[in-house]
């Protein structure tokens, strides 16, 4: 069974930095598509950044800039950060990992989503 489990996620002021993490664990061989979505109260989720094979990115506008997101290498390979920095309160939503394409030993297995981690922008 694949899971992605988020950590990262906290209280900050504006102005400073988190670094979200994401890790797929199971017997995985590969990931497509990893990425991070976000949804802040009575709003619609939205897509914040993608990667594609480890090394295509895609931004929200919003975030561009001022987010980074990555892949792990080595022995976390099927990890992906995302870097935040200069957040501002707008930020503020609950940030939850994607990943899309997951080669397993249960074949290829598509949207998987974590559980999401809370991330708030407030002095």
């Amino acid at each position: 069974q694949v899971q992605l489990v988020e950590s990262g996620g906290g209280l900050v002021q504006p102005g400073g930095s988190l670094r979200l993490s994401c890790a797929a664990s199971g017997r995985i061989f590969g990931i497509g598509i990893m990425g991070w979505y976000r949804q802040a109260p009575a709003k619609q989720r939205e897509l914040v950044a993608t990667i594609t094979g480890g090394v295509v990115t895609s931004y929200a506008d919003s975030v561009k800039g001022r987010f980074t997101i990555s892949i792990g290498n080595g022995n976390v390979k099927n990890t992906v950060y995302l870097q935040m920095n200069s957040l501002k309160p707008e930020d503020t939503a609950v940030y939850y990992c994607y990943a899309d394409k997951i080669v397993s030993a249960m074949g290829l297995l598509r949207d998987y989503w974590g559980q999401g981690t809370q991330v708030t922008v407030s002095s």
